[in-house]
């Protein structure tokens, strides 16, 4: 069987699973193994998403399960995204409901990993906290094809988009697909909040070049949408030093040529 959720359209042997480690072939289907395994839970700030501009200020239920459809070598979250984390099960009804009585809580954030590999969960829950006047908010790499994404897209009020690179062989190198984080980042943008976040790497996506491109591409879209430039720090496969922040901070300053919001991280 053909998975046809994300841009690496994997052909999945009965009782196999995908490229993400997640989707598996169950008597000619495709679906989730992860469904409802849950590997975080915690409230945490909105800015953490980092979403600046979707109700400043409040906190949000966030939740991830395993799994990923990339392989960054510098991955923050490693340990859930690539590997099968230890889990909690949690039905949609009963995340619905534990968002519902917690305190101070806007919505559910699905984050830690990507969770649209998780696509029949993450809809089938969205629906349900659409229902109980919550919002729905996505932390994505955007490896997304455009059916399921349109799918997903009205269900969802936010996104933090994480854009690797303004860099097919940077993408490739992580096992993704630029066009296709980008397509995303146009489609959604129609109908949700919209924030991206890129991870500056000496070495790799810090040239003066790829900011002013990704920048100027961001503002064809809109000029609001906030971009958040992340410090690099020495993780998983990546032992490279830490960003410098004058590299950040000369960053900032060609992004805002393009963008009215930009942002430094992790600084």
């Amino acid at each position: 069987m053909k998975c046809k959720l994300c841009p690496h359209y994997c052909d999945i042997s009965e009782n196999a699973y995908g490229f993400c480690g997640v989707r598996k072939n169950v008597d000619g289907e495709i679906v989730s193994d992860n469904y409802g395994k849950i590997t975080s839970l915690a409230l945490d700030p909105i800015e953490k998403k980092p979403l600046y501009h979707f109700f400043p200020g409040s906190k949000i239920l966030s939740v991830g399960s395993y799994g990923c459809n990339m392989k960054c070598g510098f991955c923050q979250n490693f340990e859930i995204s690539q590997n099968k984390a230890n889990y909690e099960y949690l039905s949609p009804e009963k995340l619905t409901e534990i968002a519902i009585n917690t305190q101070d809580n806007i919505g559910v954030a699905f984050t830690y990993n990507e969770p649209t590999i998780s696509f029949e969960y993450v809809v089938d829950c969205a629906k349900l906290l659409k229902q109980a006047d919550l919002n729905v908010v996505l932390v994505s790499n955007g490896q997304i094809n455009s059916a399921p994404l349109e799918k997903l897209a009205n269900l969802v009020d936010a996104w933090n988009i994480d854009m690797k690179a303004w860099s097919e062989d940077f993408y490739k190198r992580q096992f993704g697909d630029f066009e296709t984080a980008k397509r995303t980042v146009e489609i959604v943008s129609k109908t949700a909040h919209v924030e991206i976040t890129t991870l500056i790497i000496p070495g790799e996506n810090d040239n003066d070049y790829e900011i002013a491109a990704m920048s100027k591409w961001l503002a064809g879209i809109s000029a609001d949408i906030p971009l958040h430039l992340s410090r690099y720090f020495p993780r998983y496969n990546y032992d490279k030093p830490a960003t410098p922040k004058d590299t950040l901070f000369r960053l900032v300053r060609i992004a805002k040529q393009q963008l009215n919001y930009v942002y430094v991280g992790n600084v």
